[in-house]
């Protein structure tokens, strides 16, 4: 395997981490939102937490390093369209991810102390968990959309 080929693996395994595991952990949050249980929301939140920590985080800095070594072994320009068009994405991305990554350590939290003391969930994670269900459909649209870029590579002319 060429030093290209391991780059451009280790490039395409980070963004298939980046977006499997946030659809993943995503199906698995909701689904236990579902219940209305909060010891089954906390174990679920504890979980979904961790695996940000251990797999998207580091995708998340792997990508945009790989991304620019590939362009230099391509020769491709930062003002390349799809590029461009790649980056933005990209950034609304993570700008969608850093609060979510918040409001999921703070939904755990709430869900935990509900669990300890036997009520309900409280009205804020009700509101926490809306806005973390809404931050998560720009993401993921941002990410598939990188996918079809980076295969398609349009030119936009």
């Amino acid at each position: 395997m060429t030093e290209y080929q391991l780059i451009k693996l280790v490039h395409v395994v980070s963004s298939t981490l980046l977006f499997g595991t946030g659809l993943g952990t995503a199906f698995h949050f909701w689904r236990a939102h579902r219940t209305r249980d909060p010891r089954i929301i906390a174990n679920a939140a504890r979980t979904t937490v961790l695996a940000d920590w251990l797999f998207t985080a580091p995708a998340v800095i792997v990508q945009p390093l790989t991304g620019w070594w590939l362009m230099q072994q391509l020769q491709l320009s930062w003002s390349t369209p799809w590029i461009v068009v790649a980056l933005i994405l990209y950034a609304v991305a993570g700008a969608c991810w850093l609060p979510v990554v918040w409001l999921q350590m703070r939904l755990r939290d709430l869900a935990a102390g509900a669990d300890r003391g036997q009520s309900p969930l409280p009205a804020e994670y009700h509101r926490l968990y809306r806005t973390w269900f809404l931050l998560g459909w720009p993401a993921f649209v941002a990410v598939l959309a990188i996918f079809v870029l980076m295969i398609a590579r349009p030119s936009f002319s």
